[in-house]
């Protein structure tokens, strides 16, 4: 016998005499008690590339994405512009971002949209939208963006 097939055939002899096979680590597997599944954790790339696929499911053809201004009414449609640091956790399961979009055809007209997502299927989800700061226009300065709420205590306090 060479040198490594007896090593093979010596270890494989060991295994058998102190019991290890399949059939024996499966069995105990079966034994051991089932530890309870917690919450899923999410990090930052997972917020990240949730917001990416709801953005990129709900825009049209050209880009462009629409949504109802809660406040005004008015359909807001927009071009993605990009996802602001830090994205975070609020709580033990609401996940939240913060994003730029501008207006179309108006890529100095930035609107400031909040997104709340949680995972109620095995993934993250988008379950919320808001506009967080809409844009006005200042003689001094051109564009800015003006703030129609504010988060205390990672609740939303609405300043108008």
């Amino acid at each position: 016998m060479s040198g490594y097939l007896g090593l093979v055939l010596g270890i494989a002899g060991l295994v058998s005499a102190i019991g290890l096979s399949a059939d024996n680590a499966y069995a105990a597997d079966e034994t051991r008690q089932e530890e309870p599944v917690g919450q899923p954790e999410y990090y930052v790339e997972d917020i990240k590339s949730t917001m990416m696929k709801h953005i990129a499911a709900t825009v049209d053809d050209e880009g462009v994405f629409r949504m109802l201004d809660d406040k005004t009414g008015e359909e807001l449609v927009l071009k993605f512009v990009r996802i602001h640091d830090p994205v975070r956790q609020i709580g033990s399961d609401i996940y939240f971002a913060c994003t730029d979009f501008h207006v179309v055809g108006e890529p100095d007209k930035l609107y400031d949209l909040d997104f709340w997502m949680k995972d109620n299927t095995g993934g993250l989800k988008v379950y919320q939208s808001k506009v967080h700061k809409e844009p006005r226009k200042s003689l001094l300065y051109g564009w800015y963006k003006q703030p129609r709420y504010t988060f205390v205590n990672d609740q939303i306090e609405y300043l108008y």
